[in-house]
Protein backbone atom coordinates (compact mmCIF):
# COMPACT_ATOMS: atom_id res chain seq x y z
CA UNK A 1 0.00 0.00 0.00
CA UNK A 2 1.04 3.58 -0.68
CA UNK A 3 1.49 6.04 2.00
CA UNK A 4 -0.96 9.13 1.72
CA UNK A 5 1.89 11.38 1.35
CA UNK A 6 4.95 11.83 -0.08
CA UNK A 7 7.87 10.51 1.16
CA UNK A 8 10.43 13.55 0.23
CA UNK A 9 7.83 15.64 1.39
CA UNK A 10 7.72 13.84 5.29
CA UNK A 11 11.50 13.66 5.15
CA UNK A 12 11.71 17.76 4.60
CA UNK A 13 8.58 18.05 7.21
CA UNK A 14 10.27 15.82 9.75
CA UNK A 15 13.72 18.03 9.37
CA UNK A 16 12.07 21.41 9.32
CA UNK A 17 9.10 20.67 11.94
CA UNK A 18 10.48 16.98 13.65
CA UNK A 19 7.02 15.77 13.13
CA UNK A 20 6.16 13.24 10.49
CA UNK A 21 3.15 13.33 8.01
CA UNK A 22 2.31 10.19 9.29
CA UNK A 23 0.96 11.57 12.74
CA UNK A 24 -1.79 14.11 10.72
CA UNK A 25 -4.35 11.48 10.89
CA UNK A 26 -3.50 11.25 14.50
CA UNK A 27 -5.03 15.07 14.80
CA UNK A 28 -8.01 16.00 16.57
CA UNK A 29 -8.91 18.53 14.20
CA UNK A 30 -10.87 21.84 15.88
CA UNK A 31 -11.13 24.06 13.57
CA UNK A 32 -10.21 24.35 9.41
CA UNK A 33 -10.66 26.46 6.18
CA UNK A 34 -9.75 26.41 2.83
CA UNK A 35 -7.05 27.49 1.75
CA UNK A 36 -7.41 30.20 -1.08
CA UNK A 37 -4.45 32.67 -0.49
CA UNK A 38 -2.97 31.29 -3.72
CA UNK A 39 -3.75 29.30 -6.38
CA UNK A 40 -2.27 25.81 -5.89
CA UNK A 41 -3.90 23.81 -8.85
CA UNK A 42 -6.15 21.92 -6.39
CA UNK A 43 -8.26 22.56 -3.20
CA UNK A 44 -6.38 22.71 -0.27
CA UNK A 45 -6.85 23.46 3.41
CA UNK A 46 -5.81 24.40 7.02
CA UNK A 47 -6.41 22.97 9.98
CA UNK A 48 -6.10 23.58 13.58
CA UNK A 49 -6.10 20.70 16.35
CA UNK A 50 -4.23 18.91 18.79
CA UNK A 51 -2.13 15.65 18.64
CA UNK A 52 -0.94 14.30 22.50
CA UNK A 53 -2.08 17.28 24.02
CA UNK A 54 -0.73 19.70 21.82
CA UNK A 55 -1.41 22.29 19.37
CA UNK A 56 -0.98 21.65 15.38
CA UNK A 57 -1.21 23.23 11.85
CA UNK A 58 -2.23 21.35 9.14
CA UNK A 59 -1.96 21.88 5.45
CA UNK A 60 -3.80 18.89 3.52
CA UNK A 61 -5.72 18.20 0.28
CA UNK A 62 -8.39 15.74 -1.06
CA UNK A 63 -7.37 13.37 -3.72
CA UNK A 64 -9.20 10.70 -4.85
CA UNK A 65 -11.39 11.17 -1.44
CA UNK A 66 -8.35 10.93 0.90
CA UNK A 67 -6.61 13.45 2.89
CA UNK A 68 -3.22 14.04 1.21
CA UNK A 69 -0.82 16.00 4.53
CA UNK A 70 1.00 18.43 2.49
CA UNK A 71 2.63 20.00 5.94
CA UNK A 72 2.32 19.22 9.57
CA UNK A 73 3.55 21.72 12.58
CA UNK A 74 3.32 23.25 15.94
CA UNK A 75 0.83 25.86 15.79
CA UNK A 76 1.18 29.23 17.17
CA UNK A 77 -0.37 29.98 20.16
CA UNK A 78 -2.00 33.41 18.43
CA UNK A 79 -3.26 30.91 15.48
CA UNK A 80 -4.82 28.60 18.13
CA UNK A 81 -6.60 31.96 19.85
CA UNK A 82 -7.61 32.90 16.35
CA UNK A 83 -8.58 30.00 15.13
CA UNK A 84 -10.06 26.96 17.88
CA UNK A 85 -13.17 27.00 19.63
CA UNK A 86 -13.69 28.75 22.95
CA UNK A 87 -13.89 25.73 25.78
Amino acid sequence: MTKPFDEAKDAANIANHQISLARAFEMEIVSFLEDDRFDYGEVRYRAWGYIDGKAYFLAYTLRDGKVRPISLRRAHAKEMKRHAPKA
